[in-house]
């Protein structure tokens, strides 16, 4: 799994029909410690309801096709949580 922060949406109006419905996140990964942004980008399919800002895991590959809301699907990236809390060593680094 792979953290990064959801800086957009991507709106496309022709798809594959499977994908109809689910939307396509633009997400920046991101240096855990020190939250910064590493100026690296992919588009995922939404597979939690992630929301502008928040700070999520995403997998990639044949991993991005297990969730259950893409089974199957044309994906090389999901996202499959929202994260909380990032804590290191008794750091907090990020709370919601």
């Amino acid at each position: 799994m792979i953290l990064a922060r959801v800086s957009g949406t991507v709106v496309s109006s022709r798809k594959a029909e499977k994908m109809e419905g689910l939307r396509l996140l633009l997400l920046e990964k991101i240096d855990p410690i020190s939250m910064k942004g590493k100026n690296e980008f992919v588009v995922a399919m939404d597979g939690v309801g992630a929301g502008l800002g928040e700070i999520v895991f995403y997998v990639s590959g044949s991993g991005a096709r297990m969730a259950e809301t893409t089974l199957g699907l044309p994906t090389d990236a999901t996202v499959t949580a929202i994260v909380d809390v990032i804590e290191q060593n008794g750091n907090i680094s990020y709370q919601k």
